[in-house]
């Protein structure tokens, strides 16, 4: 094993986090400045993601994963595949099908607020799991770098020393590719969250679309269902990302449509 982390791998973490911040910022001040879009269902959106995937999916699958059938689920990644995918359909746009009825609901005259909640939704996901992320990676990859490894672990034990030494050896071992990979990913991530975000807005504001939601959760399903079979089959990341830019790409060109054929001309 490498006893330090090479530069490559920490100059792509950095691209990766400033990325991961970069991406809801930016979209933030596009849609305000030059499409006009009202500031709350940025923080709507921020807020659901946090509130129904982060804290309410999360518990969820806590309590699934201490029963026997989730013992099952984790044993067996196909059901684990289409358990995780599922769920996380069901939350985040059951999330956004609420937030689109209730606290959204005087904001519905303006269609480009659903591009600033989806950027809000998919911003504050990309900031919370790879920005967060890559700032931790590279923290511990300046103590590795600096000889001070040992510091990290010298009064762990048991299962937390494990868990520690695992963390190292993959900022060791990871080849440097892998890390930028992360910020490209959370491009498409965004991407698909906006197009969802598209779909459920229509289908909470427009009478006889209902059939949006349920579709965006097959949409959300779909995809991270695939992602992670693909991954547990041992695909290439390059190609598992390949797949999911393919199907974001396929999710916005969708999204699109549905948006010239119901949304208002502003």
């Amino acid at each position: 094993m490498s006893n330090s982390v090479p530069s490559l791998s920490i100059l792509f973490m950095g691209i990766s986090c400033a990325i991961a911040f970069l991406i809801p910022i930016g979209l933030l001040i596009y849609f305000r400045k030059k499409k006009g879009a009202d500031l709350l269902p940025f923080f709507i959106g921020c807020a659901v993601m946090l509130v129904f995937a982060l804290i309410l999916e999360a518990a969820v699958h806590r309590l699934v994963f201490s029963s026997a059938a989730g013992a099952r689920i984790q044993g067996n990644f196909w059901l684990y595949a289409l358990y995780g995918g599922f769920m996380a359909g069901l939350f985040e746009e059951s999330g956004r099908f609420l937030a689109f009825k209730t606290v959204l609901k005087k904001y519905r005259d303006k269609d480009v607020n659903a591009l600033m909640y989806g950027a809000g939704h998919g911003g504050f996901e990309a900031a919370a799991l790879v920005g967060m992320a890559m700032i931790s990676n590279i923290l511990l990859s300046v103590q590795i770098n600096g000889g001070n490894a040992g510091a990290l672990t010298g009064t762990l034990t048991g299962d937390m020393l494990a868990q520690v030494e695992a963390a190292l050896r993959t900022l060791t071992e990871t080849p440097s590719h892998q890390f930028l990979l992360s910020g490209v990913e959370r491009i498409f991530a965004v991407t698909v969250q906006i197009a969802l975000s598209v779909l459920v807005w229509f289908a909470a504001k427009k009478p006889g679309r209902l059939h949006l939601y349920p579709l965006a959760i097959l949409i959300h399903f779909a995809i991270d269902a695939v992602t992670v079979i693909l991954s547990s089959l041992g695909v290439e990341l390059l190609a598992v990302e390949g797949v999911i830019g393919l199907m974001a790409v396929l999710a916005a060109l969708y999204a699109k449509r549905v948006w010239k054929q119901l949304g208002s001309r502003e």
